[in-house]
This record gives C-alpha cells, structure tokens and sequence, in this order.
C-alpha cells in the first residue's frame, strides 16, 4: 500500500479559526500530542506575523524530536529569514512558502501578470534553498488556477529545489471529481513530477473538503493537509481524523494507509477541543459524542446481536475505551492509577497524589466520578497559566426579586489579598463585576459558552470565555460543579491570559496577510 504523508496545520491554520488564541505554553502541549499521533510533518505556524508567532513555532521545534517543524512563509525574503529564525534546533526543519496563481488573485490581491508571479516564486525558492535542504510550496488558490500556468508554476517549482508541491482548494470551491482530475493532470503532464510529493490541502466551505482530499489521493497524492477536528478558517480545513479512519476502514478500496496512532485520535481531538475552545459538535464524525451512539431500536437491536451491522469502526480504534472501574469517593489509590493507566495516563507519585487528591475533592461532590469527568480533571492543567491572580473565595446571593452580588476574595503575586464585591445584571455579570474590580483590568467579554462534561444534575461543567483588550485577545477556561465557580475561574483564567499575551504583544509587527 502507497503511504500517505500528515501535514497536520492544526496550530497554524487551525488557530487562523476565529475567536482560537492559543499561547506557546499551549502549542507546545498540543504539538507534543500530535507528535504522540504520530503526523509526520507539523506547521507550527507563521513566523513573520509577530515576535509572539515565532516564539512559539521556535519553542515547537525544539520540543518535538519526531516530527518534521515546518514555519510558513510568503514569497518574500524577510518572511524566508523569519522562519530560518524560528526553526533554529528544529530536528527536521523545512519551510513552506506560498504565493496566489488564480486570475482572481493575480489581479485583485497581487497585482501581477503571469510572469511576474513566476519570477517572484522562482527568486523566493531559489533564496530559501541556500538555507533549507526541505522546501514546500504552495500555490494558492490552486483550484481556480488555469491549468497550463499551474503545470508551468509546478515545474519552476520542481526546478528549484522543492520537496513538496501543494495544490490548495483555497475557498473550498471544487468538487471531487474537479479536485482528483488536477493531480492526474499534474501526474501526467509535469516533467519529473515523481520527483515531488503532490499534496492536497482542502477547505470545508461546501463541506466537502474530505471528499475533494480522498479523490486527491485517489488521483495520485502523497501528502493530505488538514487540522484536528477540522478546526480554521471559515467552514474549517479538511478533518485529519477523518481521512485516517477513511483509509483504515476502507482499505482494500484505497490501498493507502498513514503512520498515525489512531487509538490518539479521541485523546488529540479532545486536547485541541479544549485549549481552543472550539467544542466538537456531537453529530461530529470520528470524535463527536454521538459517532458511536444508538438510540433507534431498530439499530439498538442489531447492535445487541452483531456490531458491525450498524458499526463500521469501533470506539476502541480511535482509544475509546468501555469503563472498567467504577470510582467514587470510597475508590482508592491503586483503583485511581489503574482507571488513569486505561485511559492513556501514566504518572509519577508527585502528579498522581496531585491528581488523586483534585479526584478526592470532586468525589465528594459527585457520587459517581465518570471516565469523562476524569479527563476534564487531568487536562484541566496541562498546561499551566503563570497566575497573577488566583481566585481564592467566590460568594454570590440571587434572588428574582433582588440585584445579583457577587464578593470575590482573589489573591495576587506576592500574596496580595484584594476583596471586592459588586451588583450586576446576573449573578454572572456580578461575579465578573467584581472580579474587574479587583483585578483593575478593562477588558471586554467576546464570548461565552457552557458545556456539560458529563451527564446528570451533579456534572461537571465547563465554562470557555473569551476576552478581549484592545488589540490582544485571551481564552480562559473554568471547571467546577459549581456552573457559577467555573465562569469565575475561567475569567481569571483568560485575564491572566491576557497579562501574559500582553507582554508579547507589545512588540507586535503589523504585517498585511
């Protein structure tokens, strides 16, 4: 079987997604999972759009060991020397470069004639092959480029030096059968194209950018773009998971198969969920929480007598597991690692007593401590904000014929101890009154979104904020049974957010994209 190469861009273009900011801290633990995936090439993001931006992809290629860090790029030399910069003690750098080729582009966006768009590849390949021994290229808008520059544009690039080929369907506008017959054309009428990797990069906005990337493969791809979940721009990119479960259950009718992990795929999609704060919807294929549910009696029973009459793939194949153990407040220590070494997580003393003791203080709460309220717990702080202020105390009283109060008792660094209290329009509003208050922070609330992390009256809730000051935006994210103490833990969250992001903003270049 041909392999398949993963360009995962979940922290580049899945973070283009609007309302998603994510930190270096946050990038960092979400590459070292799509590492543990097992994507061979990983677009940490781009480089010449802010001092912050190449932090975090440089702080990426030193942290990953397996996986190739690619830095995008446009066709210009700054934005070359950007990402030379970014992917210093990278193991296996290589840059990705880009520039537009449809009409459309060439006429409203560049300001170019044909040639002109040529010439500028062609000097912008030729600079970064001085420095990168793996070079991608993209053109841009590919889908509605005519054929005959596409095949001149692909074959400069060969010429030049470049190791990957990317054929975009920018805007998502193409379907399948459009999309498959580009790479044929490309195969069958580009001088040493087999001495490139084709690859296919889709966008969702008719829905079909799984569609448009399995016919790439059919036609002759090596390499499929795309994100977690399907998170960017707009309708989103192509759904990795998908098409790696596409071709693992569909094989025989492929013949092509990827290196990924594919029992990582729950483990990854919940990550990316959380630390974006995009929540998968539930009719979701793959990772949503109804891909492996049954409520049709008719389905129901033949279920009961054979799986795979209304079940083509198991949830254990994506690292679903069916609860063992149940826990509770009377479970003990050895109970707790056996059900964290089911779910995927193995620790040291330190972090399990840490874990046990945040599990202890939630089974007093709940009778029944769920698989899901677990993972909530241990992915809660996987990734730890520097905290200028920790919410210590949170009292509220509310009634329908009474003003909503909230007191706050926050503690900032250097143990300085602010109580606040204010009214507001609910208990809600009065929380984040008082919590402005104290902080003596502007900040405006962009969004608001609660979800249920597991089922009945005593579940967990999560609560995602996201603030914005000035310029700079910042997510924050809050657990608790306690609906009311999870949105103030989440808007101190993304407060501190905001005072860390600040201090790399500061410093921001404006760049035109």
């Amino acid at each position: 079987m041909r392999k398949i190469y993963i360009f995962d861009t979940t922290l580049r273009d899945g973070e283009q997604s609007p309302g998603v900011n994510l930190n270096t801290r946050e990038k960092v633990e979400i590459a070292y999972q799509l590492e543990k995936l097992g994507i061979d090439r990983m677009e940490a993001g781009f480089p010449a759009a802010s001092p912050g931006d190449l932090a975090a992809v440089n702080a990426v290629a030193r942290a990953v060991k397996n996986v190739s860090v690619i830095g995008l790029s446009r066709s210009r030399e700054t934005d070359i020397d950007a990402v030379r910069e970014a992917l210093k003690g990278a193991q296996d750098p290589c840059i990705h470069i880009f520039l537009a080729t449809s009409p459309i582009h060439r006429k409203h966006k560049l300001r170019m004639e044909k040639a002109q768009v040529l010439e500028t590849a062609q000097s912008a390949l030729r600079y970064a092959s001085k420095y990168f021994s793996k070079i991608e290229f993209s053109l841009e808008d590919a889908g509605r480029t005519e054929y005959d520059f596409m095949a001149e544009m692909v074959g400069m690039a060969i010429k030049e030096g470049a190791s990957v080929v990317n054929i975009p369907d920018t805007v998502g506008y193409l379907n399948p059968s459009e999309y498959g017959a580009i790479f044929k054309f490309l195969k069958e009428n580009v001088p040493d194209i087999e001495k490139v990797q084709l690859s296919a990069h889709c966008h969702n906005d008719l829905g079909m950018a799984t569609a448009n990337t399995l016919a790439a493969i059919q036609n002759g791809a090596d390499q499929i773009e795309g994100t977690i979940n399907g998170i960017g721009e707009r309708a989103g990119n192509t759904a990795i998971e998908e098409i790696a479960m596409a071709l693992a259950t569909r094989e025989p009718f492929f013949n092509a198969t990827t290196s990924l992990r594919l029992t990582e795929i729950a483990r990854t999609s919940r990550l990316v969920s959380k630390l974006t704060g995009m929540v998968v919807p539930g009719n979701k294929a793959i990772v949503g929480a109804n891909a492996f549910a049954h409520e049709s009696g008719i389905h129901q029973d033949g279920m009961l007598k054979e799986k795979t009459t209304y079940e083509i793939m198991t949830p254990e194949s994506i690292g679903l597991k069916e609860s063992k153990l149940v826990l509770g407040k009377h479970s003990g220590r050895h109970a707790f690692r056996e059900k964290l070494i089911d779910l995927g997580f193995e620790m040291d003393d330190e972090p399990l007593n840490e874990a046990f003791a945040k599990f202890k203080d939630l089974a007093d709460k709940k009778k029944e401590v769920s698989d899901d309220d677990l993972l909530a717990l241990l992915e809660e702080k996987l990734v730890d904000t520097i905290e200028v202020f920790k919410l210590e105390t949170l009292y509220v009283t509310y009634g329908n014929e009474s003003v909503p109060t909230a007191k706050v008792r926050i503690v900032k660094e250097q143990d300085q101890v602010i109580v606040e209290e204010a009214e507001g329009n609910g208990s809600v509003d009065a929380i984040y009154n008082a919590i402005d208050k104290a902080t003596q922070e502007e900040v405006t609330l962009s969004d608001y979104s609660i979800k249920s992390v597991s089922h009945g009256k005593d579940a967990l809730g999560e609560v995602h904020v996201l603030l914005t000051q000035n310029d700079v935006s910042a997510q924050g994210r809050g657990l608790s049974t306690d609906i009311l103490e999870a949105s103030a833990r989440a808007y101190v969250d993304a407060i501190n957010q905001l005072l860390e992001k600040r201090k790399t903003f500061s410093n921001r270049e404006n760049v035109n994209f």
